[in-house]
């Protein structure tokens, strides 16, 4: 058994990503293969190790089911091909309810690869709680009965129900996949003499943003169900406590529920957001655009100047080295060295304009043998409040916050603080100083993508390049037809907008990336909900249709993307 990797049997829970147990999670984030079925929801799938091999069992090219037997095959190839691997079979619903994991089972044991089970919430309870239907209750029912509503017998295909006991229990009765049975399940019923005035519900994509309930009776099952054009997968339950459901129906009242949002900020910066919208009802589907890498040691921009000894404009370039070296420019050059934290000294002003920023820069300052206590007696800027957050982690307070949240914002404001200081020298309160000297003690921490708002409203300041940004280069099947099928985006940069656009043009005839399908009718554009205004604009240009937070925080813009439904609702 050593020899091979070990497989985990794992229930996805009926839908809703909250649902998945902290086990499950846990094995996830560490598989090296992952084989699933085409009903666990795409949050979950994104909960997977970015790096293990996803296989999609739910469906071949040929949108066939896969056989069952081969997908028991499957796990015991995999478990050999990855040797003191993990091997996860995702399942939806608990996975050995209804779900053949016995028979997955059976045959890893046969192969000699040791398994594990870890147990999901079964949608036969957990689906009728999300519509306000507990499968018990005192005085109406003190039972309740799983049956699958499709497996039949192999000697005459009919059903392999006992229905004239089932007819016979008075306790709620509960089908899982049997929609397509149901008139005839239900005839039966009242043909072995159960009431036909029965109270039934039907309740498709369970616990998903995309629930619905439809209410019937057992004599109207049939018609109902035509009538209302319900759908797999759905379950169907019977009995007096559907009738509970009128009252306590409950996530149908959540602001964002029937919602599918893509959440495009950085893995390590989305979760905060993300789980706050699913609170809300949406079903949340992360998918950053960028990711942020700390650089080993920061890179210092600082300006060249000519023969005549004036300042030159300052030339981007991506952080691609961490030599010293000098790039010529038609007006100029400038030059990028390795940060030496020694010169902390010079500045007096220290100007984060991202969380990412602040989390590399105290990140390479710790590495390089320091601590927050060389930072006594400077001033400390923040672009906006959630910048300001960050740094209150490391127990920094801000000195300067502009009211307007922007890079410009922020420059405008410390320019002010320059123009101040030079007023203070000009009365003659301090020793000669020149209003450039002032300036160029603000030290600027950015990434490599960062514009130059900053210096050219500070010509004088000095920028450390701390982290740098890299587009995400691809979307799996799965993720990109979760995307496609969403009801709108959130963007927090305009870098996420642009990489966005281009990920989901790839492999499009012409079709624009941010059109939603309507059933046949023509695409709309997707709703885009933005923070800040030059976000806002970069949506624009590519067509989405914008919605932008008043203040450039998160809660700000959860509070934008609620108002915005419930006043379209």
């Amino acid at each position: 058994m050593a020899n091979f990797g070990h497989v985990y049997l794992i229930g996805a829970g009926p839908g809703d990503p909250g649902l998945l147990t902290l086990r499950g999670k846990d094995i996830l984030e560490k598989a090296d293969v992952v084989v699933y079925d085409r009903l666990v929801s795409p949050a979950i799938l994104g909960m997977c190790n970015s790096k293990a091999k996803m296989v999609d069992v739910g469906k071949m090219p040929t949108h066939h089911k896969v056989k069952q037997s081969e997908i028991n095959k499957l796990l015991v190839q995999y478990a050999q091909e990855y040797p003191q691997g993990v091997i996860a079979r995702l399942k939806g619903g608990d996975p050995f309810v209804f779900g053949r994991g016995g028979e997955e089972a059976l045959e890893l044991v046969a192969a000699g690869v040791e398994f594990d089970v870890v147990p999901g919430i079964t949608s036969a309870i957990s689906v009728p709680a999300y519509a306000g239907i507990p499968v018990s209750h005192r005085g109406i029912a003190t039972s309740f009965h799983i049956i699958t509503g499709h497996e039949k017998a192999e000697s005459n295909g009919e059903l392999s129900l006992d229905f004239e006991n089932l007819a016979k229990c008075p306790g709620t009765l509960i089908f899982l996949m049997g929609i397509a049975n149901m008139d005839f399940i239900a005839k039966r019923l009242i043909e072995c003499g159960k009431d036909p005035k029965t109270p039934l519900a039907f309740i498709e994509k369970g616990t998903t943003p995309y629930q619905r309930t439809v209410m019937a009776t057992l004599e109207t099952a049939g018609e109902t169900i035509a009538r209302e054009n319900v759908t797999a997968p759905a379950i169907t339950i019977m009995g007096g406590v559907v009738e509970l459901g009128q009252t306590l129906a409950w996530k149908k009242n959540l602001p964002l529920s029937g919602k599918r949002l893509v959440v495009t900020r950085a893995a390590k910066q989305a979760s905060g957001i993300s789980a706050r919208l699913s609170a809300l009802g949406a079903e949340v589907i992360e998918t950053p655009m960028i990711e942020t890498r700390t650089l080993e040691c920061p890179l210092v921009m600082a300006q060249a100047h000519d023969s005549i000894g004036s300042a030159m404009p300052v030339c981007e370039q991506p952080v691609t080295a961490l030599a010293s070296h000098v790039i010529a420019s038609p007006e100029g050059a400038w030059q990028s060295s390795p940060v030496d934290f020694n010169t902390l000294a010079n500045f007096d002003i220290l100007a984060f304009t991202s969380t990412n920023g602040v989390e590399s820069f105290f990140k390479q300052l710790f590495a390089a043998g320091y601590d927050v206590r060389v930072l006594a007696g400077k001033k400390i800027a923040s672009v906006g409040k959630i910048t300001e957050k960050k740094l209150l982690e490391y127990g920094i307070r801000c000195d300067y916050v502009p009211e307007d949240h922007t890079g410009e914002g922020l420059g405008r404001l410390l320019r002010d603080v320059v123009n101040k200081e030079e007023r203070v020298i000009l009365s003659g309160e301090r020793s000669s100083e020149s209003k450039d000297l002032i300036e160029s003690r603000i030290l600027l921490l950015q990434g490599n993508l960062a514009d130059d708002t900053l210096l050219n409203l500070l010509p004088q300041a000095t920028r450390w390049v701390v982290y740098e940004t890299l587009p995400v280069s691809e979307l799996p099947d799965w993720k990109r037809e979760a995307v496609e099928n969403a009801d709108a985006v959130v963007f927090a940069s305009t870098s996420a907008v642009e990489n966005f656009v281009k990920l989901m043009s790839q492999g499009t005839a012409g079709v624009l990336p941010y059109l939603k399908a309507t059933n046949g009718s023509a695409p709309i554009p997707h709703t885009s909900f933005c923070i800040g205004r030059m976000t806002e604009s970069a949506a624009k240009s590519h067509g989405f249709n914008t919605v932008t937070s008043d203040e450039t925080t998160m809660d700000s813009l959860v509070k934008k993307i609620v108002e915005f439904y419930t006043k379209n609702s």
